[in-house]
């Protein structure tokens, strides 16, 4: 340190920096005495500047719930979610695999009143409901807790927090991607089936129960049956969940600032929740299509014991025809994993190739860009109102886990 340097410390007081501040402050005031508006605008900009810098600092410094806070109120959260949207997911499901021709399932509403008229509300649009609850709730748990593990320690070793969120969603979603994919295929069997020996519909499927539908795909079709258009849910869901969640954090910040504090209020958290998920359900909507084109049109030859271990249906409505000769019983692989909307145009171009890449060239020569987003408003709606579900429910019980734990009450503690 220099002479000169200790000279002026010595000389001036320690807190010159305050007092400077406060006669900054002081001619702020005069300004506004002597200038009226430009004054007032003056100090208003400023204190506008300091309540920024206020949220930057509590963003930075933010409240990060335990894990096992996260894992629950994940866990809660995407189990009703999709247990809400199981109807709808049903009647897509119907849709996609039906076999007959012409189809029995057309339109929506149509599919709806027919499921329950015919077949009702438990064994008929709620068919499937018990390996959805199975899933849901293990890989939804996995899912936020690898999610806030990766996001927290990408921030802290210095990545951008938009690249940390995008990140930690597309690997949250790969570890739970173990445990949904499983029970997505038990599921969208018995919702194509509905109940055992149905007689309003020919599926394919007659499985007696779950624990029925597993023990016989894997004694007749292996243990790999179970994870069936592995690759392509994949392809869609990892980068669905990657763009659901990186707009997320990024839309509540905003809204955070915008409220000028964390309290954002129940109209804000569903909004940014169901804009964040209908923005991902879109721009993902050409990969949904061309999974579900590839899971329902690619036919491979099976065992004849594929069906069921029950005697299969003797009626003889025709079957929709493919290109290639095919055996009487063929392993038809129905779309799976939530969210999923889009359904099949009748006499659409065959994807016979199980490339997603390959799938969405044929589909651009053949149908064009249109192809491509067959079935977008009612993905946009499902993935919107999934996700508000759950992750308003998701942040409600975070708030609530962390009342208990700040009043010392008996809750979910770490």
């Amino acid at each position: 340190m220099s002479l000169l340097t200790r000279v002026v410390e010595t000389v001036l007081p320690e807190n010159t920096e305050l007092e400077t501040d406060q006669e900054s402050n002081e001619h702020g005031r005069r300004n506004t005495w002597k200038h009226g508006e430009q004054g007032q605008t003056y100090l208003h900009n400023v204190r506008q500047n300091d309540r920024l810098q206020a949220m930057e600092e509590e963003e930075e410094t933010e409240y990060r719930p335990p894990y096992l806070h996260a894992m629950l109120a994940g866990g809660i959260g995407g189990t009703t979610g999709d247990i809400l949207m199981h109807s709808l997911d049903t009647v897509k499901t119907r849709q996609q695999g039906d076999p007959h021709v012409p189809p029995k399932y057309t339109s929506m509403s149509s599919t709806y009143s027919t499921i329950f008229r015919q077949e009702g509300v438990v064994r008929g649009l709620y068919s499937g409901v018990t390996p959805a609850l199975m899933g849901s709730f293990p890989g939804t748990v996995i899912f936020f807790g690898t999610y806030e593990w990766g996001k927290r320690r990408m921030i802290e070793n210095g990545i951008m927090p938009s690249v940390a969120y995008f990140s930690a969603g597309f690997i949250a979603d790969l570890a739970a991607s173990v445990v949904y994919v499983p029970s997505e295929v038990l599921k969208t069997r018995l919702q194509l089936q509905g109940r055992h020996n149905n007689p309003f519909f020919t599926s394919g499927y007659n499985y007696r129960s779950t624990w029925d539908a597993a023990k016989t795909i894997v004694r007749t079709e292996g243990f790999r049956a179970l994870f069936y258009g592995y690759k392509a849910t994949l392809a869609r869901d990892l980068p669905f969940s990657a763009l659901q969640f990186a707009f997320y954090e990024e839309e509540q910040k905003l809204a955070k600032r915008w409220c000028q504090g964390r309290d954002i209020g129940l109209g804000l958290e569903i909004l940014t929740a169901a804009t964040a998920g209908g923005l991902a359900g879109t721009i993902t909507c050409p990969l949904d299509v061309v999974k579900t084109r590839i899971q329902t049109q690619v036919h491979a030859t099976a065992p004849s014991a594929i069906i069921s271990s029950q005697k299969a249906h003797t009626n003889t409505t025709p079957i929709r025809p493919s290109i290639r000769t095919l055996a009487p019983q063929s392993s038809r692989h129905i779309s799976t994993s939530s969210p999923s909307t889009s359904t099949v145009k009748p006499g659409a171009y065959i994807l016979d190739t199980s490339s997603i890449i390959q799938g969405l060239r044929i589909m651009y020569k053949t149908e064009g860009i249109s192809g491509w987003f067959r079935g977008v408003g009612p993905r946009a709606v499902w993935t919107s109102v999934q996700s508000g579900t759950m992750l308003v429910c998701y942040q409600a019980l975070l708030r609530k886990f962390h009342q208990w734990e700040e009043n010392g009450a008996d809750g979910p503690m770490v």
